[in-house]
C-alpha cells in the first residue's frame, strides 16, 4: 500500500549537486556557504539581516534573549502552535501566557491579546510571539499598534510561512518574516518545511544592534573584532555566555537551491489548497483566508466532529494525516506550572476537531483526489 504523508521534502538533482559540491570544497560547519544563504534569504523576505541557525528553536531562544527577556518576564503567544513557541520564553527564565485563537483563521486573537494585555498593569507583559498558522500571516501592523500601545516586543514565529505575506493599511505587501512590523521573525528548515535543511533555521530584523547581538549569542558569545592588531590572529574574546547555534555550509547549500525554489512551491501549495476547498466546501471547515492575504500553506487544516475516527480511517487507507497542535496549556509540563486553568474555548474546540491532510509542492492530482475520495466517503 502505497503512503501519502502530510508533509514530504522535496530533493531534486541541483539540490544534491550543490550538497556535493560543498562535501568537495574547504569548508563543511561555517564557511561562505552561510553567508551566501543568509543574504539571498533576507532578500527573499525584504529584510535588512537575517542570521542562520541550527534550528527554528535556537532562533527563538536567541531572539528572547537578544530582546532583553529576563527571570520572571511576562510573554504572549498562541496555545495552537509547536511547543517551541512558548519554550523558547521559558529557556530565558520567562513566563508564558496564552491568548485563544481566532475561530476562523487559527491565528492569536489580536482581540483576545488587547483583553489580556489591560487585565493586568502596564509593564506587566514584555512581548507577544504570534505565530503564522499553517502558513496564514498575522496580521502585524496591528499587533504592532498594540505592542507600541503597551511597550512591548514582537516576535513573529514564521516557521509555517516563508513565501507568505499580507497587504497592509498603506497597500504595500509585507512578506512574513520582513520583520517592518515585528522586531524579529523566525523561520524553519526542517523537512516537512516548506525550505528543508535537515534541521536549521533562520532569524531575520532590520535593526543593526539586535543583529549583532543575535550573532554574538550564535557563537558562544565569542567575538574577533579588530584584535589581532594589538594580539595576534588566534586571538578572540567571550564577550557574554552564547551558544553554539550554528548552521554548517553544507546545510546551506542545501537552503540555497531550497529557497530559489520556494516562489513555485508555494505557488503549487496553492493550487493544491484550492483543489481541497473546492471538493469540501459546505461539507467541512477549513482555515478562513483574508482579502488581501496570502496564505504560504505549510498545513491545510479540516475540521471534522469525528477527528479521531478520521484520521484512524484515513490511515487504513495508507493517508498519513496529522494533528496540528495539542494547545500547549494542556500539554503536563505547563499544566505542572499552572495553565490548567487557562480559558482558552476556542483553542480547545479546534484541537478537538482539527486534522491536517496532506500538502506538499509534489502531491500529485491523483493522490490529492485520493485523500479527497477517501475523506468525503468517511463523512458520508
Amino acid at each position: 500500500m502505497k503512503i501519502i504523508p502530510y508533509g514530504r521534502q522535496s530533493i531534486e538533482k541541483e539540490d544534491i549537486n550543490a550538497v556535493i559540491e560543498t562535501l568537495q570544497a574547504d569548508f563543511l560547519t561555517q564557511g561562505p556557504k552561510v553567508g551566501e544563504f543568509e543574504k539571498k534569504f533576507a532578500e527573499y523576505v525584504g529584510s535588512k539581516y537575517a542570521v542562520a541557525v541550527s534550528n527554528a528553536t535556537a532562533g527563538l531562544h536567541i531572539s528572547v534573549l537578544a530582546l532583553g527577556l529576563q527571570s520572571g518576564d511576562r510573554v504572549i503567544t498562541t496555545p495552537i502552535t509547536f511547543a517551541a513557541s512558548a519554550n523558547c520564553v521559558r529557556y530565558g527564565g520567562g513566563e508564558v501566557w496564552f491568548a485563544d485563537i481566532n475561530p476562523d483563521t487559527y491565528l492569536l486573537s489580536l482581540e483576545h491579546t488587547r483583553k489580556l494585555i489591560e487585565s493586568k498593569p502596564k509593564g506587566f507583559f514584555k512581548g507577544i510571539i504570534p505565530v503564522d498558522f499553517a502558513g496564514l500571516p498575522v496580521n502585524l501592523e496591528e499587533f504592532r499598534a498594540l505592542a507600541d500601545e503597551h511597550d512591548l516586543w514582537i516576535i513573529e514565529d514564521a516557521c509555517h510561512a516563508p513565501g507568505g505575506y499580507f497587504t497592509d493599511s498603506q497597500n504595500e505587501k509585507q512578506m512574513c518574516g520582513n520583520a517592518v512590523y515585528a522586531n524579529i521573525g523566525i523561520f524553519s528548515f526542517h523537512p516537512v518545511k516548506h525550505i528543508a535543511c535537515g534541521e536549521g533555521g533562520m532569524v531575520t530584523t532590520n535593526d543593526e544592534d539586535l543583529y549583532q547581538k543575535l550573532l554574538s549569542l550564535r557563537t558562544h558569545g565569542i567575538s574577533k573584532n579588530n584584535m589581532s592588531e594589538n594580539h595576534g590572529g588566534w586571538y578572540y574574546e567571550m564577550q557574554e555566555l552564547g551558544f553554539n547555534y550554528r548552521l554548517t555550509d553544507i546545510q546551506s547549500a542545501l537552503g540555497i537551491t531550497q529557497l530559489a525554489k520556494n516562489t513555485n512551491g508555494v505557488k503549487r501549495r496553492n493550487e493544491i489548497a484550492q483543489k481541497y476547498k473546492k471538493a469540501f466546501e459546505g461539507r467541512v471547515k477549513f482555515q478562513s483566508l483574508p482579502s488581501n492575504f496570502y496564505n504560504a500553506h505549510h498545513l491545510f487544516v479540516i475540521e471534522v466532529d469525528d477527528r479521531k475516527g478520521l484520521y484512524d480511517y484515513l490511515r487504513e487507507q495508507g493517508v498519513y494525516a496529522q494533528i496540528h497542535y495539542i494547545p500547549i496549556h494542556t500539554l503536563p509540563y505547563y499544566k505542572k506550572i499552572g495553565y490548567q486553568t487557562a480559558d482558552l474555548s476556542s483553542a480547545e474546540r479546534y484541537y478537538s476537531r482539527c486534522i491536517s491532510l496532506p500538502m506538499y509542492p509534489t502531491l500529485s492530482s491523483d493522490e490529492q483526489q485520493f485523500v479527497i475520495d477517501k475523506v468525503i466517503s468517511f463523512l458520508k
